[in-house]
């Protein structure tokens, strides 16, 4: 930052923090969300199934893989859109290295919209490519091939559920003790301005009477 000592527990410098946080975010969701949502295009164009009938996977087995491409291009599109839209925003704010034009950012307000792109791109567009990729070798594959993959899927994606789960809880614990942390540290600054304004008070009293 420009500034050469900044208050590292005011508002604003807080608002900076949050404005490289949402700007790390979006840059993530979008590289993200752009490379797998290119892989499921990829993968509706360039499956080919058999023209004997027999050959062919089940009915259910294709409805359910254009749902998933379906719902798997437009989550990681969501996410892209939000991204591409509020990106250049944060980032004419953070280029120019300021911290007194932190309130022209619009992090603040379209904080739901950041988290929505977030969520979409790292949680539920990577479980729906997970199984995307287990639909795909149902569909081109069958019998024990098939069955290989769905047995390893399974625990992956309870243990990518478990994953996601416990960083979510210790990024929150995280947040709540540096939160209080930072209120703790204010209220023994508050006690210290009071007690020295009590301080100067008294001094300013007894210069008076000493005059008088």
């Amino acid at each position: 930052m420009s500034d050469l000592s900044p208050d590292f527990h005011t508002q604003r410098y807080l608002s900076w923090k949050k404005l490289h946080l949402s700007r790390a975010k979006l840059k993530a969701s979008s590289k993200t969300s752009a490379l797998l949502s290119g892989f499921a295009m990829v993968a509706m164009v360039e499956l080919q199934l058999s023209d004997k009938p027999e050959d062919r996977p089940a009915p259910v087995v294709m409805i359910l893989f254009v749902i998933v491409t379906t719902l798997l291009v437009v989550v990681h599109m969501l996410a892209l859109m939000i991204s591409t839209c509020i990106l250049p925003n944060l980032e004419s704010v953070c280029t120019l290295d300021m911290i007194n034009l932190v309130e022209e950012s619009p992090h603040e307000k379209l904080h739901w919209y950041i988290e929505t792109a977030w969520a979409f791109s790292t949680l539920f567009g990577l479980l729906l490519f997970l199984v995307e990729i287990g639909i795909l070798c149902w569909m081109k594959f069958s019998g024990v091939a098939a069955w290989s993959a769905t047995i390893i899927l399974i625990p992956v994606l309870f243990l990518f559920l478990g994953f996601a789960a416990h960083f979510y809880i210790s990024l929150i614990s995280h947040k709540y003790k540096t939160t209080a942390a930072a209120f703790k540290e204010l209220e023994e600054m508050e006690q210290k301005i009071k007690y020295h304004s009590m301080m100067d008070s008294r001094r300013h009293d007894m210069s008076e009477f000493d005059v008088v």
